[in-house]
C-alpha cells in the first residue's frame, strides 16, 4: 500500500489519482493530513455478477423508502463521517469533506439516498469518471438503507453503460453482493478500459 503526504490534494489532482489506480484516506477525522492509497489487491463489485440476496430482494420490490439521486450529497458525506455504534472512528476528515464537495459541484461526485418520512436515513457516495465508479463510502440508519441504495447504485450504472464498480477493499458484506478481491495489475486493466471514451452522466438533467 503506497503512501504519500504530498503534494497537496485539489479536485483535479484527486480526479488524477483515481485515474491513475490512487485514492486518499486520513488516519482519523481528527488528522488533517491525507495519504494516497495504491492496494496490492483491490476490491472490485463485477456489475454482471451483482448478486441481491433474496430476502434484500422482496425487501427492495417493496420500497420502503424514497429513492433520490444527488439531492443532498452533503448531508450523505457529514452521515458517513459521523461516529456510530458500528463505527467508532471514521477516515472522513474535514479535507476530505471539502474536496468531494468540490467534486460533486463539478459533477463528478455523487449520492445515492434513501429517505423516509422527509429523514435522510441511509446512503452512499461516490466519484464517477467516464464509465467508472468508485465507491467510497455508506451508512444506514434504517433496516437495509445502505443496502437498498447499493442495488439502486448498481442498477443505475449498468443502465448508463458504467463497466467497473471499484469498492477498494472488499467486506464480509460487500462480498455477499458478489464482490471480488484482483491484483493491482488486473485492476489497472480493468480501470484503463473504463475510462475509453467520453465521461458518463451519472445524475439526471436538472
Amino acid at each position: 500500500m503506497a503512501r504519500s503526504s504530498y503534494p497537496p490534494i485539489t479536485p483535479d489532482l484527486l480526479l488524477q489519482a483515481y485515474a491513475s489506480g490512487l485514492f486518499p484516506m486520513a488516519d482519523s477525522a481528527d488528522d488533517p493530513e491525507l495519504f494516497w492509497v495504491e492496494p496490492e489487491i483491490r476490491g472490485v463489485l463485477p456489475l454482471d455478477k451483482f448478486h441481491v440476496p433474496r430476502r434484500l430482494a422482496r425487501t427492495v420490490r417493496q420500497a420502503p423508502y424514497q429513492i433520490r439521486f444527488d439531492t443532498d450529497f452533503d448531508g450523505v458525506l457529514a452521515a458517513c463521517a459521523a461516529y456510530a455504534d458500528n463505527r467508532p472512528s471514521t477516515w472522513i476528515n474535514s479535507t476530505i469533506s471539502e474536496l468531494y464537495s468540490s467534486l460533486h459541484r463539478l459533477g463528478h461526485a455523487h449520492s445515492v439516498e434513501a429517505w423516509l418520512n422527509g429523514k435522510l436515513v441511509g446512503g452512499l457516495y461516490g466519484v464517477s469518471l467516464r464509465r467508472a465508479f468508485f465507491g467510497e463510502s455508506m451508512f444506514t440508519r434504517a433496516t437495509d438503507a445502505s443496502k437498498i441504495c447499493l442495488v439502486h447504485l448498481v442498477e443505475r450504472l449498468r443502465a448508463r453503460g458504467f463497466i467497473l464498480l471499484d469498492t477498494q477493499f472488499t467486506t464480509e458484506h460487500l462480498k455477499r453482493f458478489g464482490a471480488i478481491d484482483i491484483p493491482r495489475q488486473e485492476y489497472a486493466d480493468l480501470l484503463a478500459a473504463a475510462l475509453e471514451g467520453d465521461n458518463i452522466a451519472f445524475s439526471d438533467p436538472a
